[in-house]
């Protein structure tokens, strides 16, 4: 009784298991996907003061996932450090 019970919920994981990780793939995407947004507004008003910040993977996942302060962070990264 108890293996019948274990495998109906093993059965159940592995069925649910691909719609958790398409749900996981996309709101990362979709995170991504405005963390370049934010850096193209970021970049078209900035431009006005000599802030650039580039588009690539990686800072456009650094300001699709911390949000604002992630801008913030870069900018503040572009203009103190690399300069």
């Amino acid at each position: 009784m108890i293996a019948i019970i274990g495998g109906i919920i093993l059965i159940l994981l592995f069925i649910s298991l691909p719609g958790k990780l398409l749900k996981w793939t996309g709101q990362a995407v979709m995170k991504i996907l405005i963390g370049a947004l934010f850096l193209f507004f970021l970049n078209a008003v900035g431009n006005q003061f000599g802030v650039f910040v580039p588009i690539n993977f990686v800072t456009s996942s650094i300001s699709g996932f911390l949000g604002l302060p992630g801008v913030a962070a870069l900018t503040i990264i572009q203009l103190y450090i690399l300069v």
